[in-house]
């Protein structure tokens, strides 16, 4: 496959080049896979129908504060925004590539119900304004992370019904343990996509967020032990037959720098070669981190912010994280190996998408060479900015 190359620094001095790797068009499958999208707080109250804008943050009694800092930052925000206005530029990428799937990591309630957890940033989205994710039909949501249940379990319930009301899945939290164990099962060309969700108490998902078989909540991954990976394995067994794909979505470590714990690295180690999954997709990190393949099988240990509203928001600025990636990976069907990573360099300005300029997704394939090279992986950059990956 022809790549029009231009590697950076630290891509030339390794001599490579992508592969070259065939897989029928029927034997494959390519996905859309997005890092966290915030879409409460200040985007909520750009769209069209505005919930409560109070909060409870030591710094900020309103989400208006978080528009007027961001316009601060960088010009006018326009309001209302239609819908596919927060999406900007990745609709068109969208258009151009064709992903057979489309899945982000929501971390938003979207209710008008509850009472905001004790825990300082409550992110929320009012239920009218639920058609921003149909504007780029999404097909699933990732709910288990740390801001799922920020106006508690009625204000969960509310998410899980509107989504269910949109016809958007979602995975990883529920009415009940039973409900947020199981898995998201996606109709794909040749086969299936299904997708389990877990969040680490690393990430800040709360013990007592758990969902039990009586109690609404997130599916809680407690420990990355052996013993939690044969246990996820079964459940896959149990699922998976020919010609499906498996992600797992991991909420996992903290929000800032690169570090990659060695427990990390087994557990999502084990989960390929034990558990038989295909994708390991990461989250919790706002910047992304390194991409490693195992046994051809894709590991994202952090795919970074996808939406926010942090524009203006001092500290963190060396980690970039107005600078984030759109994720296409394309998987065989035949035996879930990684046949091609291509990324999107974009930019998040006044609450929206736009391509990163050549510089900044220069800076984004810096990165990630230098993260990479400790798992055996470089990226090159295209004369249209996007990355690709070449993998040992």
């Amino acid at each position: 496959m022809a790549v029009s190359r231009v590697p950076t620094k630290t891509a030339r001095a390794k001599k490579t080049h992508p592969r070259k790797q065939q897989a029928s068009r029927s034997d494959q499958v390519t996905l859309f896979l997005a890092g966290d999208v915030m879409i409460g707080r200040g985007i909520d109250q750009v769209l069209p129908h505005p919930g409560d804008p109070r909060l409870h943050e030591s710094y900020a009694a309103s989400a208006a504060y978080h528009v007027s800092v961001a316009e601060a930052a960088n010009g006018p925000i326009p309001r209302p925004v239609d819908y596919p206005y927060v999406w900007g530029h990745a609709l068109a990428e969208l258009d151009r590539r064709k992903p057979d799937l489309r899945l982000i990591n929501l971390e938003t309630a979207i209710t008008k119900s509850g009472e905001p957890e004790p825990k300082g940033i409550n992110y929320r989205m009012s239920p009218e304004n639920s058609p921003v994710l149909t504007a780029a039909g999404v097909d699933c949501c990732i709910l288990a992370n740390n801001h799922v249940l920020d106006w508690g379990q009625s204000g969960l319930v509310e998410t899980l019904e509107t989504l269910e009301s949109i016809g958007v899945k979602g995975t990883g939290a529920g009415r009940n343990l039973q409900a947020a164990a199981g898995p998201a099962i996606l109709s794909a060309p040749g086969g299936r996509v299904i997708v389990f969700a877990l969040a680490s108490p690393t990430s800040g998902a709360h013990h007592a967020w758990a969902a039990t078989e009586h109690r609404p909540g997130v599916y809680l991954l407690p420990d990355l032990s052996r013993e939690r990976a044969a246990k996820i394995a079964s459940r896959i067994r149990a699922l998976k037959r020919a010609g499906d794909i498996v992600i797992i979505s991991l909420r996992w470590g903290r929000n800032w720098g690169y570090e990659i714990s060695d427990q990390q690295t087994a557990f999502a180690h084990r989960l390929i070669d034990d558990a038989d999954t295909d994708v390991v997709w990461g989250h919790s990190s706002h910047h992304p981190k390194a991409i490693e393949v195992h046994n051809g099988k894709l590991i994202l240990y952090g795919c970074g912010d996808f939406l926010d509203d942090y524009e203006g928001i001092n500290g963190y600025e060396h980690f970039r994280d107005d600078l984030v990636l759109m994720y296409f990976p394309t998987i065989r069907l035949s035996n879930g190996t990684l046949n091609r990573l291509t990324m999107v360099p974009l930019q998040i300005r006044n609450f929206r998408l736009k391509r990163a300029s050549r510089t900044d997704a220069t800076w984004l394939c810096d990165v990630l060479n230098r993260e990479g090279e400790k798992v055996g992986t470089r990226v090159w950059q295209a004369r249209d900015n996007s990355l690709t990956l070449e993998w040992e």
